[in-house]
């Protein structure tokens, strides 16, 4: 579907009821037609929470003192793959920091020990990496890649993620090399960044179609208490005229114009949208273009230490999974079976929304 920078901004600003209602219905039109009904689970595994980089608004950016750090063993991350396999889980996401210590070759022996007892699915999301090593994980069976590029606005970026030194890539360069070496790609942002205007999000909506991305995770911006961005954020000015609003309405928009713009694409409710507004956000989001849910395998003693932003939930994964087949069957879907797979330029037709 095709929709204009002047279209997008508009929907942006809608505030009218009944027509975001047309919204939310032409977005869960394209998202069965191209997807279908089934709700596909990914589960969620947080390898570690060492992280070399100081983002602003992030709980285990380096200079956070407040939290316990670790890495979970091989083992531990078997046995959490193994557990969501055993619940009907297709998909493993293996998240964690940018973990300079970490040796690549562990995340390899991760990926072969998990092919040996599974046949899930394997998407990685640890942070940008040379291209020799995010091929090595390739090779090793690795499906996809999750590198969020958060915002399109580079001067924005730039002030939320200060970089390394010596660091020789960025995201964009990442998310090339990926589709280069056959992942399926995912990325997305974060919505209602301090200083992100509507102009700014209908660039990253714009990118979406561009990059041709294969998933797309969309959710509000929460800062965590214990960051210069929630302390002192007076630094980090808003936009000077439309700044987004970090708010379920805007991120349901959000979710809908992409669904609307990338068809095919896999989009999940996040847990960031859930931890703003609860079961009922995610049941909006699933009726606005949403697909996919990824339940948290991580131990909850470890889970309560891998706090991006405060205010996610630790509730026992065999229950979000139970509670998750009650909703999908409430919502007259279904809850999906095997990993998933984004599917090829499968674009739904239909009319532009005026």
């Amino acid at each position: 579907m095709t929709l204009s920078r002047n279209e997008l901004r508009g929907w942006l600003l809608e505030q009218d009821p009944q027509r975001l209602a047309q919204l939310w219905a032409a977005a869960d039109a394209v998202r069965r037609d191209s997807v279908g009904d089934a709700i596909y689970l990914r589960g969620l595994v947080e390898l570690s929470n060492i992280c070399a980089r100081s983002c602003v608004y992030c709980g285990v950016r380096r200079e956070n003192r407040e939290i316990e750090r670790y890495r979970m063993t091989l083992d531990e991350i078997v046995g959490c793959a193994a557990a969501a396999a055993s619940l009907g889980i297709g998909t493993v996401v293996l998240q964690g920091g940018h973990d300079p210590h970490e040796d690549p070759n562990a995340i390899t022996a991760i990926i072969h020990a998990i092919r040996a007892v599974s046949p899930v699915a394997i998407t990685l999301s640890l942070g940008e990496h040379p291209r020799a090593r995010l091929a090595a994980w390739r090779a090793a069976g690795a499906d996809r890649y999750l590198l969020r590029f958060e915002t399109s606005n580079p001067t924005l970026y730039a002030r939320l993620h200060p970089r390394l030194a010596h660091e020789e890539h960025d995201r964009m360069q990442g998310l090339a090399w990926l589709r280069e070496l056959d992942y399926e790609v995912g990325s997305g942002v974060m919505v209602g960044i301090p200083g992100q205007s509507v102009d700014d999000l209908v660039r990253d909506l714009e990118l979406f179609r561009t990059l041709d991305l294969d998933m797309i995770g969309v959710g509000p911006f929460i800062p965590h208490g214990d960051t210069p961005l929630a302390k002192h954020p007076e630094a980090f000015p808003k936009a000077e005229q439309d700044q987004v609003v970090a708010d379920v309405l805007t991120t349901l928009k959000v979710i809908a114009l992409t669904r609307l713009l990338c068809p095919w694409a896999n989009l999940p409710s996040t847990t960031a949208l859930v931890t703003l507004g609860g079961s009922a956000a995610r049941e909006a989001s699933l009726n606005a273009g949403a697909n996919i849910i990824m339940p948290n395998f991580t131990p909850t003693h470890y889970r309560e230490q891998y706090e991006v932003y405060p205010g996610k939930s630790v509730t026992e994964p065999a229950q979000v999974v139970a509670s998750l087949h009650e909703m999908a069957a409430r919502l007259g879907r279904t809850i999906g079976h095997g990993p998933g797979h984004a599917r090829e330029h499968s674009r739904a037709s239909g009319q532009i929304l005026r």
